[in-house]
């Protein structure tokens, strides 16, 4: 059966690792940034059409949330400062591009249980009053709802020292990446998401290589799972 094309597709691709090469063709390099260019990788093959923004938030952090962003973020926008903009410029930019993507591959590695501190950064930016979710204390029943535009997807792919954390596992817990990108992003309203990770990585054998083979597999299969079905919607 052949499918009608779907129209084009934009994706945003974020890396935020500390090591800035790929697994198995840098040394010393990332399992996540690995995962992430194979996904962004194959998706673009099967559909060259589609455009890629990129973003390495790990090889160039985000400025953190501070009080001056948090008065600036708060004040109405029509009566900030144009210190508070300028504060603000940022936030502006990286918002704009999650706003225009259709679907966020966000490479994620777990630090200390957590993502890492340059992801949270990111994270903080783009959750914002007023523009990706809104608030009226006065409004019955849930006073917060979200303001993504809907049909926006994420794919987060990661990278863990030791293993169990998927759910389920032994130290399922203590698994706070996916849980704290996934539960903030919905919150915006960045709903449907999947994610698949490469475990082992302090054990460096048999078992690690086997994981990333799986991992790698796992990332293939969801393109193409991901791809047919938008074909699918298309010909519906």
């Amino acid at each position: 059966m052949t499918f009608p094309e779907a129209p084009a597709f934009r994706i945003l691709h974020i890396d935020s690792s500390a090591r800035p090469g790929l697994s198995g063709r840098d040394r010393h390099g990332s399992h996540s940034r690995r995962l992430s260019a194979r996904f962004v990788q194959r998706w673009s093959r099967a559909r060259p059409q589609d455009r890629v923004a990129y973003r390495d938030v790990g090889l160039a952090p985000p400025a953190h949330v501070d009080a001056e962003w948090i008065a600036a973020a708060f004040s109405p926008p029509e009566k900030r400062s144009d210190e508070q903009r300028a504060r603000l410029a940022e936030s502006d930019r990286l918002i704009a591009e999650l706003m225009a993507a259709d679907l966020v591959v966000i490479g994620a590695p777990m630090y200390n249980f957590g993502m890492p501190a340059p992801l949270k950064a990111w994270l903080d930016n783009i959750v914002r009053v007023g523009v990706t979710f809104g608030f009226d204390r006065k409004r019955e029943g849930e006073p917060y709802w979200p303001m993504l535009p809907a049909g926006k997807r994420l794919v987060v792919l990661g990278a863990r020292g030791d293993y169990g954390y998927d759910p389920g596992g032994r130290q399922a817990d203590v698994n706070f990446v996916e849980a704290g990108l996934k539960a903030p992003l919905a919150y915006i309203g960045l709903r449907d998401a999947d994610s698949i990770a490469i475990e082992y990585d302090e054990f460096a054998d048999a078992r690690l290589a086997r994981s990333i083979a799986a991992a790698e597999s796992a990332v293939d299969a969801l393109v193409d799972r991901m791809i047919v079905g938008m074909n699918e919607s298309v010909a519906a």
